[in-house]
C-alpha cells in the first residue's frame, strides 16, 4: 500500500513524526497536504529539512492531481494534514482510496472554544464534525501524541461533542 499511515498533526512534521512514528510505521517519505504551507517556501524548506526521508508539501489540488500515482506507488508514504477538516475532505469528499486504515491524531493545541480530550489535544466544534464524518466513513480514529501515549478513540470520545 502506498499510504501506510495517516495523521492529523497541527505541527505537521516534527520530532514525534521523525523519531517515533516513522520507526513504529516504517515509511519511505512523508506527504503533507496543506494549502497555506504549500504556498510558503520558508515553511516548505523547514519541513523538508526536519527528516532525512523525502518530504512533499502539497496543496489540496496538487495532491489530488498526483493521488493516483501516490496510491499506485511501490513506496510507503505517511499522509499528514494539519487539520481534520482537510483530512475529511480527502478521505470522505474526495474518496481517497485508503479504506480500512486508522487515523492517528497528534497535537492539536488548545484554542478558545475548544474541548480538551487529552494533553495537547483540543478539538473545535468544526473539527469534531470532521472527525465524525471520517468515523462515519468507517475509519478508526486514535488520539495519540506518540505510540505509547494515547488519549483514546473517537468512538469513545465523540459523546463529548454530542455524537
Amino acid at each position: 500500500m502506498a499510504i501506510s499511515f495517516i495523521r492529523v498533526d497541527d505541527r505537521v512534521v516534527h520530532g514525534q513524526i521523525t523519531v517515533r512514528w516513522s520507526v513504529e510505521y516504517p515509511c519511505d517519505g512523508l506527504i503533507a497536504v496543506n494549502d497555506s504551507i504549500a504556498k510558503n517556501p520558508v515553511l516548505v524548506k523547514t519541513f523538508k529539512s526536519a527528516i532525512s526521508k523525502p518530504v512533499h508539501i502539497m496543496s489540496h489540488d496538487d495532491f489530488l492531481a498526483k493521488s493516483s500515482k501516490i496510491i499506485e506507488s511501490k513506496k510507503n508514504w505517511f499522509l499528514i494534514t494539519k487539520e481534520p477538516v482537510m483530512l475529511a475532505r480527502l478521505l470522505v469528499d474526495d474518496k481517497l482510496p485508503v479504506e480500512g486504515m486508522r487515523v492517528v491524531v497528534g497535537p492539536q493545541n488548545d484554542r478558545p472554544g475548544s474541548i480538551n480530550i487529552g494533553k495537547n489535544q483540543a478539538i473545535m466544534p468544526e473539527e469534531a464534525e470532521a472527525y465524525e464524518k471520517i468515523h462515519q466513513a468507517g475509519y478508526e480514529i486514535l488520539f495519540a501524541l506518540i505510540p505509547d501515549v494515547k488519549s483514546g478513540y473517537w468512538k469513545d470520545l465523540r459523546s463529548k461533542f454530542g455524537y
